[in-house]
C-alpha cells in the first residue's frame, strides 16, 4: 500500500533537471538546453514535458511595491518517453521567447541623451526583472509531477 501511495505522489519516481546556460543574450530570443530525466522506479511513462519562461517585473518600494509576471515563451514536448530505474535520458530543446520592452526602455533606446535619465529613474523606482525557466514533466499515474526551474540572466 505504501508503495502505491509513493507512486501516485511521484516519490522515488521520475526526477527532472534543466541544463541551460545561466546567461543568454536578449537579442538571441531563444533558449537552447537539455532536460535530464532519471528515475528510481521501473516502467515510468512521461507523457509530455511543458516549458515556460516567465519575467517577474517589480518596481517601487515598501507598501508601494508592484509585481507583475509575464509569460515570455511556452512550449510542450509531446513525445512520450519510457524510462526505467537508473536510466538517464537527455532531451534537447530550443525554445523561442519574446522580449517585452517597457515604455521607459523604448524611450532610452530611441534617444541617446535620455538613456542616463531613464537609468536613474529605474534605480530610484527600484525597477528589476527576474527571468525564470520552468520545466514540468507529466508522468502517467502520478498526481505530483516532477519539475525544475532555473533563474536566467538576460544580457542586453
Amino acid at each position: 500500500m505504501f508503495g502505491s501511495v509513493k507512486k501516485i505522489l511521484g516519490i522515488e519516481g521520475v526526477k527532472l533537471e534543466l541544463i541551460i546556460p545561466l546567461e543568454i543574450s536578449k537579442e538571441s530570443l531563444k533558449i537552447v538546453g537539455t532536460i535530464k530525466l532519471t528515475s528510481l522506479s521501473d516502467n515510468q511513462l512521461i507523457e509530455s514535458i511543458h516549458l515556460t519562461m516567465v519575467e517577474k517585473y517589480s518596481r517601487g518600494r515598501g507598501e508601494n511595491k508592484l509585481i507583475n509576471e509575464y509569460t515570455l515563451g511556452e512550449m510542450t514536448l509531446n513525445n512520450p518517453i519510457k524510462i526505467s530505474k537508473e536510466d538517464i535520458i537527455e532531451v534537447p530543446f530550443e525554445m523561442s521567447f519574446i522580449s517585452g520592452k517597457s515604455e521607459m526602455d523604448r524611450i532610452a533606446d530611441s534617444n541617446f541623451f535620455a538613456r542616463g535619465i531613464v537609468g536613474l529613474a529605474k534605480k530610484l523606482s527600484a525597477v528589476s526583472s527576474v527571468y525564470t525557466l520552468r520545466a514540468e514533466a507529466h508522468v502517467k499515474g502520478t498526481k505530483l509531477h516532477p519539475f525544475d526551474k532555473k533563474v536566467i540572466e538576460i544580457r542586453r
